[in-house]
């Protein structure tokens, strides 16, 4: 939301969770910071969370907040970005019916996953999150409300969870394994958001569908493989069936979800898919460079998460 008048004061909740710590790494980087004029960090815990020791010409503040003092938190923010995690949806609708008592103009919820408003079935999680953007559109119409869908989490998809058998080179593909399928690394996730917050706010979009990387999963299986892996297996199992018996079930958990809706190429974050915005956030990368899975594949040598013990005991 740069301004010739001023940089705005952007907030962040959740600044020391999974995908907040590199949210927050990414607004105090050298390449962000000069956008803003104060970076807060909101902690419930009032401990300062560990920051990389980067800032430069931003001033940065941690507040600590309950559900008690919201709006007392928020005061002087501009741009909010929560990232607060799966389990409080009840604070996030406490943190949203605060901001109507706040100078906040640019609100970023907590979505950085896949577009659930395109999904023909329930999902306990996903119905949560859209509860909550029906609700910031009845009490906040005047802030830009900006979505951030990024696919799947490059660093932590290619695993059994989601049919990727890194340990013994098999993977399993639900529906077919030439569905094209976006990933971002978390790392970019936040930079992606950092970019976003320092556009002017009319050129901020409701929704930003960004992707580091998209490799089917018979891709995947090639580059892994020629990264150390060796020759991995790809098989392919009903999509239908596999459908159905998911959602007769009432579930949180997304990753069942998440392995047919590859299939449905539902998680292509191209143009040719359900659109991309990375040329928004990150032109001709002159920002930085998109990890991609062969960045993963040669770190990991073709076997992510070859240790990992699954089904977790």
């Amino acid at each position: 939301m740069a301004s010739t008048t001023r940089r705005p004061v952007v907030a962040i909740a959740g600044a020391t969770g999974h995908l907040g710590k590199h949210v927050t790494s990414a607004f105090l980087s050298p390449r962000f910071s000069n956008r803003f004029s104060e970076i807060v960090l909101l902690s419930r815990q009032g401990a300062p969370p560990e920051v990389a020791d980067q800032v430069t010409s931003v001033k940065l503040t941690v507040r600590q907040y309950d559900e008690n003092n919201l709006v007392d938190a928020l005061k002087g923010i501009h741009i909010l970005v929560n990232t607060v995690g799966a389990s409080g949806h009840e604070f996030k609708e406490k943190l949203l019916h605060a901001l109507p008592q706040t100078r906040v103009e640019v609100y970023f919820p907590s979505e950085f996953g896949v577009d659930h408003y395109i999904h023909d079935f329930p999902h306990l999680e996903w119905d949560q999150k859209k509860k909550h953007c029906t609700l910031a559109q009845q009490l906040i119409p005047g802030v830009k409300v900006c979505r951030v869908f990024c696919g799947l989490f490059l660093e932590d998809s290619i695993g059994p969870w989601f049919g990727f058998d890194t340990t013994n080179g098999k993977y399993e593909s639900v529906g077919s394994s030439q569905s094209p399928v976006s990933f971002t690394s978390l790392g970019d996730v936040g930079k992606a958001v950092a970019s976003l917050a320092g556009l002017p706010k009319e050129k901020i979009p409701e929704t930003a569908h960004i992707a580091g990387d998209t490799r089917s999963i018979s891709e995947i299986a090639s580059l892994m493989g020629d990264a150390g892996a060796g020759r991995v297996q790809v098989t392919e199992i009903d999509l239908r069936q596999y459908k159905e018996e998911t959602t007769a079930k009432e579930s949180k958990d997304p990753a069942r979800f998440l392995r047919f809706l590859m299939g449905e190429n539902k998680i292509n974050h191209t143009e040719a898919g359900i659109g991309n915005d990375d040329e928004l956030v990150n032109p001709e990368q002159q920002l930085w460079t998109w990890e991609t899975l062969v960045d993963l594949a040669k770190r990991t040598h073709g076997q992510p998460w070859k240790d990992f013990a699954w089904p977790s005991p």
